[in-house]
């Protein structure tokens, strides 16, 4: 099969970037008075959850720092549902390869999947919350404020997910999850949050905002009667300053990795236009992907990759299948955790690939190469969209077109950049 050339190009996204995130951490904290709230020796669990958000190890110190600075104790507590396996010793490993532990944060990881019932929720199902963070005198919820990868509405992925979702550990995700077949999402989400901030003890919320660049845009400490308003503005800037794949239509998208660690579904459904539909963009929902390949997965759990038509043996060789299949029952998208197609290699999965997308030639097939779904300011496209490309300010040609070259094995290079 001949192969479409390629291009490697540079999008620039909008949103601005703080220069000392624990300065700007610090500001934000003091603003709230947590000392006057706070005594001296009492305990304080921070949410630490398995998203790779940028700068999280420097944004956790300086939550801990500040806290330590009033008097107060703090402790991590791995929020993260399903997450690793549903295990302690998962969690921990999660948190490790982010680089979250008790010798980078100074203070202890307090890690357990047992839950306690604070609370019933008005439509009848049980609210759970992580044992050690309900026990302790005050609980401050951190985590990213950015669209969800199922749910829609003006609260999505933030403080709230954070207290039901990530808190509620196995027991609650999978409770979370069922719910929101028989209910909307938006009501589920308020009644959890307003009894988990009344039960709980919560105290504070730390939000953060990231650019198109996986950068840290924006931080914001919340007092818990302001999370529902405040979460709702930081969204809105979020999905505007979001990363976004350049074109609104592609016959194929090749991902290098897909993980966790990237999205709550390996890849992010808002990026790849399969937020309601595993294999199709629903109308009026962009982009418009004809196919997606995967070239490998990251962490073993392979959630998501159910998303994509085609993958290589080895995504399947680094899978967890456990992991996998306890996520997405968990989340109650057991497609997500399906198998595409297999290939030993990436030229024999790229050759299905281009053979399944219509009467287009393989070589002049519209085609995207990008790393993950997270790492999108520089990626490679087909000459294709090479027109388009002269014609728009957000995007940089950045060297003459090139063939791609496979290895003795029928490999490409790791990474699309390399």
């Amino acid at each position: 099969m001949k192969f479409p050339q390629f291009v490697q190009i540079r999008q620039a996204f909008r949103g601005p970037t703080i220069e000392d995130v624990a300065a700007e951490v610090e500001r934000e904290l003091a603003s709230l008075q947590l000392g006057g709230k706070i005594a001296k020796g009492q305990s304080v669990a921070i949410t630490a959850g398995s998203r790779g958000i940028a700068n999280i190890t420097t944004i956790l110190r300086a939550l801990v720092a500040h806290l330590q600075g009033i008097g107060a104790e703090p402790f991590l507590v791995p929020a993260m549902g399903s997450h690793g396996g549903g295990t302690v010793e998962g969690q921990l490993d999660v948190l490790k390869t982010l680089g979250i532990t008790e010798a980078s944060m100074g203070c202890p990881i307090r890690a357990s999947m047992e839950t306690v019932v604070v609370s019933e929720a008005p439509e009848g199902f049980p609210i759970y919350c992580d044992r050690q963070a309900y026990e302790a005198d005050h609980l401050v919820v951190c985590n990213r404020v950015k669209l969800h990868t199922m749910f829609t509405g003006n609260i999505q992925s933030g403080l709230f997910k954070m207290m039901f979702t990530g808190l509620g550990k196995h027991d609650g995700a999978r409770t979370y999850h069922q719910a929101a077949v028989n209910y909307p999402f938006a009501q589920i989400v308020r009644g959890i949050g307003a009894a988990m901030i009344e039960k709980c003890s919560v105290v504070a919320g730390l939000a953060i905002v990231e650019n198109g660049q996986n950068q840290t845009a924006q931080i914001a400490a919340i007092a818990p009667q302001d999370f529902e308003k405040r979460e709702s503005e930081l969204l809105a800037l979020s999905a505007d300053w979001m990363v976004k794949l350049p074109f609104d239509d592609a016959d194929v998208l090749l991902l290098d990795e897909i993980g966790k660690t990237i999205s709550g579904t390996g890849m992010d459904t808002n990026v790849v236009g399969r937020k309601f539909n595993d294999h199709a963009a629903v109308e009026g929902e962009t982009p418009r992907i004809k196919r997606i390949a995967v070239r490998n997965v990251v962490h073993g759990n392979a959630n998501g990759l159910g998303i994509a038509e085609f993958c290589t043996k080895r995504a399947l060789e680094a899978t967890d299948l456990a992991a996998t299949r306890i996520n997405s029952l968990t989340s109650n998208h057991p497609a997500a955790g399906m198998l595409p197609h297999d290939y030993e290699t990436d030229r024999e999965m790229l050759e299905a690939a281009l053979a399944t997308i219509g009467l287009t030639p393989p070589d002049q097939a519209r085609m995207v190469w990008a790393r993950n779904t997270k790492d999108l300011e520089q990626l490679a496209c087909s000459v294709a969209y090479l027109d388009e490309i002269a014609s728009r300010e957000d995007l940089e040609l950045l060297g003459d077109p090139f063939e791609l070259t496979f290895d003795d094995a029928g490999d490409l290079p790791e990474h699309v950049d390399d």
